[in-house]
């Protein structure tokens, strides 16, 4: 068989002896891989690289990124790039827009500034929406909460949540919004000041100016499943709460340097990453 390929019977047993070893290691990968991949089936081959990385060494496995890039590559195992919108904002009214308070502003720590928004979950009979409420800084998500309308008791609740999670004291948080309905009406304008927050809200309907949450908006939905139509609200709640828990403590982020954003909160030593530079979309966070 080997003359057949030009090459002598040492190396044709060589190369078939290598072949072997890389299926046997591609089989110890993918088991390392599929409990990743299970919790967070979008998840960026990047960051799975760095989490099996100390366990491809103990299993004697010398693979670099690239290489391991291809390997994932050669079985379809990479993410492909989705894009769903659905419009949350209404900022046709007449209530007070704060000004923009994070143009230009230097984020240097946690609980600096919060950016908030409203995104559209699709249930089988019904709409639900999710308001978040996250850290600019280390990307935690602080709070949330979902319901069948966009009532301003929504987004309350979501910052209630995000003001009882704080561990430090600030005495004052920036709270960035969109300029949607239930962030500029009186009543969450009282609520807000009453929990020691500062509003400021994007000036046009640009998603640069309110980049940060419109990016976790997208992860949650393109890669914990909560783009896709769920069967009910209960079972929304349930994937929802699993969804932020895996967010906030698995998920390596590009922008707190490939921490979790858990780990990016209680450290804080990354030097912050603004989207607002950015002019094309943001595709590696």
């Amino acid at each position: 068989m080997h003359q057949c390929f030009g090459i002598s019977r040492q190396a044709y047993y060589k190369r078939i002896k290598k072949q072997e070893l890389e299926q046997k290691q591609a089989l110890i990968i993918f088991e390392l891989i599929k409990p990743i991949r299970l919790l967070q089936p979008r998840y960026g081959c990047a960051k799975v690289y760095l989490d099996i990385k100390g366990d491809l060494i103990k299993n004697g496995i010398k693979m670099g990124r690239d290489k391991f890039y291809a390997l994932m590559r050669n079985y379809g195992l990479l993410i492909k790039k989705t894009k769903k919108y659905h419009i949350t904002t209404d900022s046709n009214h007449g209530f007070y827009k704060s000004e923009d308070l994070t143009v230009n502003l230097e984020i240097i720590n946690a609980e600096q500034v919060f950016v908030s928004d409203i995104t559209y979950i699709k249930l089988a009979s019904q709409h639900a929406y999710l308001a978040l409420v996250t850290d600019a800084y280390s990307k935690k998500v602080m709070g949330y909460k979902i319901d069948t309308n966009m009532k301003v008791k929504l987004v309350k609740d979501a910052l209630e949540m995000a003001g009882n999670n704080r561990i430090y004291k600030h005495q004052n948080t920036i709270h960035h919004s969109d300029r949607g309905i239930q962030y500029c009406c009186p009543d969450f304008a009282d609520f807000a000041k009453a929990k020691n927050m500062t509003l400021s809200t994007t000036q046009n309907s640009s998603p640069y100016e309110n980049a940060v949450a419109e990016r976790i908006n997208g992860i949650l939905k393109q890669e914990f499943g909560l783009g896709k139509t769920i069967p009910n609200f209960k079972t929304a709640q349930k994937m929802v709460k699993q969804a932020i828990e895996i967010y906030n403590n698995h998920r390596r982020h590009y922008s707190v340097e490939l921490k979790t954003p858990e780990f990016a909160h209680k450290n804080q030593q990354h030097k912050y990453k603004s989207y607002r530079k950015m002019k094309k979309s943001i595709l590696n966070t």
